[in-house]
């Protein structure tokens, strides 16, 4: 649901910032994570490697850090 949450965010700041100049580094910035997290969930090798706690604890911190960035800037 991260990697979701955070493609969502990019694709909504993407369209709502369209003024600024640099919307699509900073969108990128917040849709690239979220498309790595959602991804790696469809391999299993990988899925299977995050359900370990600190694996979900470091994902959580940053995915709760890219959506401070994405309300902040």
């Amino acid at each position: 649901m991260g990697g979701y949450l955070l493609i969502a965010i990019g694709l909504i700041n993407l369209r709502y910032q369209s003024g600024q100049g640099s919307v699509l580094q900073h969108s990128l910035t917040i849709l690239i994570p979220g498309a790595i997290v959602l991804i790696s969930t469809f391999i299993p090798a990988i899925a299977k490697n995050l359900h370990g706690k600190a694996i979900q604890a470091v994902s959580i911190t940053v995915g709760l850090l890219l959506i401070a960035y994405a309300v902040i800037n």
